[in-house]
């Protein structure tokens, strides 16, 4: 299947490709020994954000419909300053006008204008406040799937680490809507997310718009069912290697699996 990439309208070019990736940093070491979970966090393509590498921004829920959006450069030195700070006020019942501030740290380098410019490049500001406390990330890729087929936007899969920000799962038939990707999280007041050049914002997926018809298996079907697991597992048991650390695993599931493809 072939599913066509075009970008961010308003910083083309800019920000990493989507890509595949099995490994979560932060998950036990033991994880490495599970083919399924890695498998389950390679699914789709991670995605970023339209940053250059020396940019990152922070996004925060304030509360009571207020939301703030810092933008950062990296200086010479290796750290991340400020740049300017835009703070977007819902209307009352998110349903209206939009008020905007600006504030500069330091020197002014752009003005107020473009300054509202650039921090929509990162966030959509109409798509906040749906439900209370939800903010849009805008990605650098979009996508264009074949005929039939729909692209599934989710958050990083097994990034299992406290606090987890919850985000709105969607579903969009991007065969013939072109679709501008965003994530949609959902953020406690006081809540917010730093976002960098190097840092997925979110997960895609391609699934085809078929119907799934379900049937019970027949008693034949059963028994070759049972017959194959009861193989399984003893071959599985038979495989069993040790770590250096004094796990113990199979690379059973891992061997059959490459062997299919």
């Amino acid at each position: 299947m072939e599913v066509r990439l075009f970008p961010n309208p308003m910083r083309p070019g800019v920000g990493m490709k989507p890509r595949r990736e099995a490994q979560r940093p932060l998950l036990p070491q033991h994880a490495r020994h599970c083919p399924v979970l890695e498998a389950g966090s390679a699914l789709g393509f991670m995605v970023y954000a339209p940053l250059e590498p020396k940019e990152s921004y922070y996004v925060e829920y304030e509360g009571d419909g207020r939301y703030k959006f810092v933008y950062y450069l990296q200086t010479q030195s290796g750290k991340s300053a400020p740049v300017f700070q835009v703070t977007f006020t819902m209307s009352l019942g998110s349903i209206g006008m939009i008020k905007e501030e600006v504030a500069f740290m330091g020197v002014p380098i752009l003005s107020r204008e473009d300054a509202l410019k650039v921090a929509r490049v990162f966030v959509v500001p109409e798509d906040m406040g749906t439900p209370a406390g939800a903010l849009a990330l805008r990605a650098a890729t979009n996508f264009a799937t074949p005929q039939g087929w729909d692209t599934v936007y989710t958050p990083i899969f097994n990034m299992i680490e406290r606090p987890v920000a919850p985000m709105l799962i969607v579903r969009v038939e991007t065969d013939w809507y072109a679709h501008e990707s965003e994530f949609r999280y959902v953020m406690q007041p006081g809540e917010g997310i730093t976002v960098a050049h190097g840092l997925p914002i979110g997960q895609v997926f391609f699934v085809p718009r078929e119907e799934v018809t379900m049937r019970d298996c027949t008693a034949e079907e059963l028994k070759t069912i049972r017959q194959s697991q009861s193989e399984f597992a003893q071959h599985k048991a038979a495989a069993a290697q040790k770590t250096s650390y004094g796990l113990t695993y199979s690379p059973h599931y891992l061997r059959e699996s490459r062997e299919q493809k």
